[in-house]
């Protein structure tokens, strides 16, 4: 393979990857697959779970996340239709590297925060 083939493999397959980052980097995307980490739940349980999120963000985010194989999405035939929403395998797969980046965050955020507090000073002055 020539390195003008290497280079367009190489830059077609960052911008797939970053796609993908966009998608489970969001801030939604995050909290949903962490409550779904426990089993399948409704949209009204996961909306109240998550303060702040809208109605059309969730549905966005539930879409996204089904689109990409991570979400599965079952209609129950009940009055009115009930609609459940569970992880994947791939859906779990990526809650372990997320719980991670969590269990990091809330590790480190003190230390985060005395930071950007040094920084905020120095750069307000």
């Amino acid at each position: 393979m020539d390195a003008t083939r290497i280079a367009q493999h190489d830059s077609n397959d960052c911008r797939k990857v970053s796609r993908v980052l966009a998608r489970v980097g969001e801030k939604w995307t995050v909290l949903v697959v962490m409550l779904l980490r426990t089993g399948p739940r409704r949209f009204n349980e996961i909306k109240r779970m998550i303060g702040g999120i809208s109605q059309q963000m969730l549905t966005r985010t539930l879409k996204g996340l089904e689109r990409d194989g991570m979400v599965t999405r079952t209609v129950h035939p009940t009055v009115p239709p009930q609609v459940e929403y569970a992880l994947t395998a791939l859906g779990h797969s990526l809650s372990e590297p997320v719980k991670a980046l969590g269990e990091w965050a809330t590790t480190n955020m003190a230390v985060i925060e005395e930071a950007r507090g040094r920084y905020d000073e120095r750069v307000d002055l």
